[in-house]
């Protein structure tokens, strides 16, 4: 039955069905062999949707819809270049900077992608940067939108593996933190390598004035995850609260959200929700499908025979997660894997909030990675410049945050939740 599921599944990508409907094909198709009654295929699509914390998913899609069309990240690009824009190469550097910030309010790696780059790359064409670096460093930075809470595909494994989405937020910081601090460093490398001019001097008054004009988009955050943190309200309702105020913000302070674009920002927004629902539904008789004929345990025990050493098999898992990125996207590799992981994350003693933020890692770093690679194409089209010449830029800062995801499967040094 594994080998059945598994050959449909990848026999219908290969000739170009959607991914949705390839997983719904196989798991169909495993059913139809066991002589099950096709009446579990609606059940379980229609159960493994009706889900509360689900509702954060389009609301946190919303929301960082409505800040990457608006000034929102303008304003934190603007006071984070006040603050660094002094150091040579300091734009590369204001560019990660932003990129976490974002991070921080949007919880999508292409918005955050889409948002500093729309932003930035005017800027650093303007300067002289070396114009394929500087988007590979945007794409790469990107990557950390899924990382830093709110994260969608957080939320989604939370779901999935039965984990508190507060616990994996909370473990989030850290790893996000130091990929930020990764690119950053390669980015100073760089700046030296072609030779980057210097900014605009530091002056505190400047500091103030942006940090005064940026205070709403900085204050979203605190808000958002102030209120999670606290207790005072659920991640859904969080990514609720998160809509209504980048809806305030956009409309009433900034005034630079029309009707027109609000309609438009619905509209695009209600697609990627949609997408992403119609692949959990589908994705449902998949994993019922795995369950049922127990497939999950085989390829554990499998696995497990492989090797006892319980290093190795990170390595083979990790392995794993970094090839699936290349070919799958984010939302879709979390949803279809993690009931294939468990089972052996549990038999190895890992922690699965621990496991589960790796695997949003190593997932990510397939935003940059081709063929999928989506925050190339998103950077591709803010400049123009062809998917090949960014794909061979990007691959010191796809080294660097590959060395990090190592470090955070090995040395777990970055795990609140172990402590806690």
């Amino acid at each position: 039955m594994a080998a059945l599921l598994f050959v449909v599944f990848i026999g219908c990508l290969v000739i170009g069905v959607p991914i949705a409907f390839s997983v719904a094909i196989a798991g169909v198709a495993v059913l139809l062999k066991g002589d099950v009654n096709l009446l579990i295929v609606v059940q379980r699509m229609f159960a493994s949707t009706d889900s509360f914390p689900l509702v954060a998913v389009p609301f946190f899609i919303l929301a960082g819809d409505l800040l990457a069309r608006g000034s929102i990240s303008q304003k934190l690009v603007t006071f984070a270049e006040s603050m660094l824009g002094m150091i040579r190469g300091g734009l590369s550097i204001v560019s990660v900077v932003a990129g976490m910030f974002f991070a921080a309010i949007s919880g999508s790696g292409a918005a955050t992608t889409a948002a500093v780059g729309a932003t930035m790359v005017p800027e650093l064409r303007k300067r002289g940067y070396n114009e394929s670096s500087s988007t590979a460093l945007i794409a790469a930075a990107g990557c950390i939108g899924v990382v830093i809470p709110p994260s969608v595909p957080m939320v989604l494994y939370a779901v999935i593996a039965d984990q508190s989405v507060t616990r994996l937020f909370t473990n989030g910081f850290a790893p996000g933190f130091f990929m930020g601090l990764m690119l950053i460093a390669i980015s100073l490398v760089q700046a030296t390598k072609y030779n980057y001019p210097r900014g605009s001097k530091f002056v505190l008054k400047n500091v103030w004035t942006t940090f005064r004009q940026s205070i709403w988009g900085l204050l979203m955050p605190l808000i958002i995850l102030g209120g999670i943190f606290s207790g005072y309200f659920t991640p859904s309702e969080a990514a609720a609260v998160a809509v209504v105020y980048a809806l305030i913000v956009s409309t009433f302070i900034y005034k630079d959200l029309t009707f027109k674009e609000f309609k438009s920002i619905l509209l695009g927004s209600a697609k990627t929700s949609s997408i992403i629902m119609i692949i959990i539904a589908c994705s449902g008789v998949f994993g019922w499908s795995l369950a049922n004929w127990k497939i999950p345990e085989q390829i554990a025990q499998a696995v497990l025979g492989v090797s006892s050493n319980k290093y190795i098999l990170m390595l083979l898992i990790s392995i794993i997660v970094l090839i699936a990125g290349v070919f799958m996207e984010t939302s879709s590799a979390v949803i279809l894997l993690t009931p294939v992981f468990l089972p052996l994350v549990k038999t190895l003693g890992i922690d699965l909030v621990h496991f589960g933020v790796l695997f949003v890692i190593g997932i990510a770093i397939g935003m940059i990675t081709p063929p999928v690679a989506i925050n190339l194409f998103v950077g591709s089209s803010i400049t123009g410049l062809p998917i090949e010449k960014i794909a061979k830029a990007v691959v010191p800062y796809l080294i660097g945050l590959i060395i990090i995801f190592l470090i955070y499967v090995y040395l777990p040094i970055f795990v609140p939740s172990i402590i806690i």
